[in-house]
């Protein structure tokens, strides 16, 4: 075991899992709109305004198959409500979006999620009043008592949930809530809510797995727990794309980096190359760091990154 409390075996299967994904993105144009080797999401000319503002305007954007992916970009960049309307939970202006090669665009959110595409909230959705047991059994799909006729057949659906049940004690071991399964959900920590909505997603079984800030208001210890929980689910093949404000954490666990701003995406590639990206640092500084830096002697490339990435945090 390594100090930290994991094993050198699963920090051996990180590794691999890290180059995987980074392998599959070799030679991938850093640029916007770039072209993936296996796209599990593909969006065109996606565009939702609210009156006279455009919030999201996406002309093409894909999500490699099996990687870490963040989407980052300013306050009001666009990239919660991006996730909305890919994700079925708000409409689109216009644009169209497939998931592993099906339309997926018009569909509700528990349609999308169906096929495998499920997300999480910036604020957590746990049900309080139930408890953390309760709230993983809900997300099981395709219960059969829930239906009518499939109400009567109890040696069937009896079973069914006590596979359910099974399941939703795995990942509750498995996310380190197995102490909390009794308790009501309200009583529960922020971390340890966003610990239950990521568990409880799993309980679909999805190939891809969209987290709206799910660092945001976490402890440090936590949120270690949280990047090894991502970490093992993409070694593991699951696609993750999510939302993140913190650039140590990005940078740190990230295999590929979209940006978003005012709504449309000026930047991909490598956290490499976002860190040394000009349009990504004007971006989040504004026109007051030309003039900075031209005051401080010209200092642009990687120091200016890492001065971006100090002020943005």
């Amino acid at each position: 075991m390594s100090n930290n409390g994991v094993g050198l075996d699963e920090v051996s299967a990180d590794a691999d899992g890290t180059g995987r994904a980074r392998a599959d993105l070799t030679g991938v144009a850093a640029e916007p709109g770039s072209a993936k080797p296996d796209p599990i999401l593909v969006a065109d000319r996606v565009r939702r305004s609210f009156g006279g503002l455009t919030a999201v305007d996406v002309e093409h954007l894909e999500v490699q198959r099996g990687t870490v992916t963040a989407l980052i970009g300013p306050n009001g960049a666009g990239k919660s409500t991006l996730f909305n309307v890919l994700t079925g939970f708000d409409g689109s202006d216009s644009g169209s979006w497939t998931f592993q090669g099906g339309r997926i665009n018009g569909l509700p959110g528990h349609q999308v999620a169906r096929r495998g595409m499920v997300r999480t909230f910036q604020l957590t959705k746990a049900l309080t009043r139930l408890s953390v047991l309760e709230n993983m059994l809900l997300a099981a799909p395709g219960q059969t008592g829930e239906r009518l006729l499939g109400s009567f057949l109890r040696w069937y659906w009896s079973r069914q949930e006590q596979r359910n049940q099974r399941q939703a004690e795995e990942l509750l071991e498995r996310f380190r809530l197995t102490h909390m399964r009794d308790e009501i959900a309200g009583s529960l920590s922020g971390g340890q809510r966003k610990l239950l909505e990521m568990a409880r997603a799993l309980m679909v079984q999805p190939s891809m797995v969209m987290l709206d800030e799910p660092m945001a208001g976490v402890n440090p210890v936590l949120v270690e727990s949280l990047l090894e929980h991502i970490s093992a689910l993409r070694d593991e093949g699951t696609t993750i794309l999510f939302v993140e404000h913190d650039m140590d954490v990005i940078m740190g666990i990230s295999d590929w980096i979209i940006v978003l701003a005012e709504g449309r995406v000026i930047a991909e590639g490598r956290p490499d190359d976002i860190r040394s990206n000009q349009t990504v640092i004007d971006a989040y500084l504004g026109t007051q760091h030309d003039e900075t830096t031209r005051s401080n002697g010209g200092a642009t490339g990687n120091d200016g990154a890492a001065q971006g990435t100090e002020e943005t945090r």
